[in-house]
């Protein structure tokens, strides 16, 4: 299978469903952030700290596979110049659509995140990647592309699951909210799941997921030449696994060297 191509229509028809993760923000917000009132998620519920970010006016910034409507717009209107790469069409027609009512600068382009050709070295001061490295097999090809992307001096944030949230069998947490460890990692939906499992996840066009472990994503950072200098832990809220540990993790990371920006 496509990984890459399935979870492209996938995330085409979440937005046609009208998933928590499609909707655009509302005009209040992109008045607020120009306010410079504003604040973003990389997990589900905990705001990125303000403190993590290089200011925004003039910062080149890419929303990588974070399509949607939701951060990159925010961003633009508190003064960072923004672009949006994402593997969903319609994900990055929200961006559009929020660009226009808001007469906002967002430039957009269809891609595979662990492929960012399209930008030359150095292109961006801040990348602000939620939580989305899941939807593909392998993460390092990321971190190493987003490297070369950022100019010295930058910035990534990004988002991601604790792999230790897919030790568990999904079926008996959502009907009775037991914690039943079932799977070995790293998880992956197409080699974890039965055969039937994994017909009814395609058949009801959900995307496909991959549980990465932590050596590859906080080492996989460090590999790539960053510098981790911040991580915070979030929950994954009206979860079975959430009474007990935070599901979802954020790191800060930066790029060595001088910035170049004036």
């Amino acid at each position: 299978m496509d990984i890459a191509d399935y979870n492209r229509r996938a995330w085409n028809h979440l937005v046609r469903r009208g998933d928590q993760w499609t909707v655009p923000v509302a005009p209040e917000v992109i008045e607020a952030a120009r306010r410079g009132e504003w604040q973003i998620v990389l997990t589900p519920r905990r705001p990125v700290p303000r403190g993590w970010f290089p200011p925004l006016a003039g910062a080149r910034t890419l929303c990588l596979a974070g399509a949607g409507g939701q951060q990159a717009p925010v961003l633009a209107a508190a003064g960072a110049l923004v672009t949006v790469f994402d593997n969903s069409p319609r994900q990055l027609v929200q961006d559009r659509r929020v660009a226009r009512r808001e007469r906002l600068p967002i430039a957009t382009v269809l891609g595979d995140m662990r492929d960012l050709g399209a930008f030359p070295d150095a292109s961006f001061d801040l990348v602000v990647h939620p939580c989305s490295n899941c939807f593909v097999p392998a993460v390092r090809p990321v971190w190493r592309e987003t490297a070369r992307v950022l100019a010295p001096g930058g910035t990534l944030l990004a988002g991601f699951i604790n792999p230790a949230a897919f030790l568990f069998d999904d079926t008996a947490a959502e009907r009775g909210g037991m914690l039943i460890v079932r799977h070995r990692l790293p998880y992956a939906d197409a080699t974890s799941l039965t055969p039937a499992e994994l017909e009814t996840l395609t058949r009801d066009r959900e995307p496909l997921v991959f549980g990465h472990s932590l050596e590859d994503q906080v080492g996989g950072q460090t590999e790539a030449g960053l510098v981790v200098t911040g991580m915070y832990e979030d929950i994954w809220p009206g979860t079975p696994l959430a009474e007990y540990m935070p599901s979802m993790i954020a790191t800060r990371a930066m790029k060595p060297g001088a910035s170049g920006r004036p």
